[in-house]
């Protein structure tokens, strides 16, 4: 059975961004991106929510250009190869290729795509990582830890769900970004 990743970079006191929206501060350089790149290499389907989507989206203009860093192509190149399911019930049409639209999560769903699926899938988008997180889903949880604090925003991790963790790994970065990887252990 395929694994359910969710990967956030975030600020240090837990957001993805800040109180006005914005995460310009969390933008990784060449290595930590470079990092990312490898957790996402395995992925053969991203499970978005609509916000997110519409941010990501911009790595299918980038497919197969070529005056971009090294690192970027790589990225556009594993996003644009990836399957990409965003749940919205504002857009009914997608606007990237391998892209469905599903009006709802449906947590049963979900556990069928893991159940069938050749490649591990990831859950992008707080919120929607949140409610993969409530309804057990998830398996593993890596977050990067960026060296500012930003005082309020949306959350990366849900505030009423309960899990244990097992530490897997952790790396730290020039930039003072640390990475932690933790195993999910659900009901626990």
């Amino acid at each position: 059975m395929a694994q359910l990743i969710y990967a956030a970079i975030t600020s240090l006191d837990g957001y993805v961004n800040d109180s006005s929206g914005n995460f310009d501060w969390s933008e990784p350089d060449e290595q930590v991106h470079a990092f990312v790149n490898d957790l996402q290499r395995p992925m053969g389907t991203y499970l978005y929510g609509r916000r997110l989507y519409q941010t990501m989206k911009v790595w299918e203009t980038m497919y197969g250009q070529t005056d971009l860093p090294r690192v970027v192509r790589d990225y556009a190149e594993l996003w644009h190869q990836a399957d990409k399911v965003v749940y919205s019930r504002t857009l009914h049409k997608a606007e990237t290729a391998r892209t469905r639209i599903e009006a709802n999560f449906d947590p049963a769903a979900v556990r069928r795509m893991k159940t069938e699926a050749t490649a591990d899938l990831a859950v992008g988008g707080a919120e929607l990582a949140g409610q993969a997180l409530a309804a057990g889903l998830v398996d593993q949880v890596h977050l990067f830890l960026s060296p500012v604090i930003v005082g309020g925003g949306t959350r990366a991790l849900p505030h009423d769900v309960r899990t244990g963790l097992e530490l897997l790994d952790e790396h730290t970065f020039g930039n003072g970004v640390v990475h932690v990887h933790y195993r999910v252990h659900n009901g626990t």
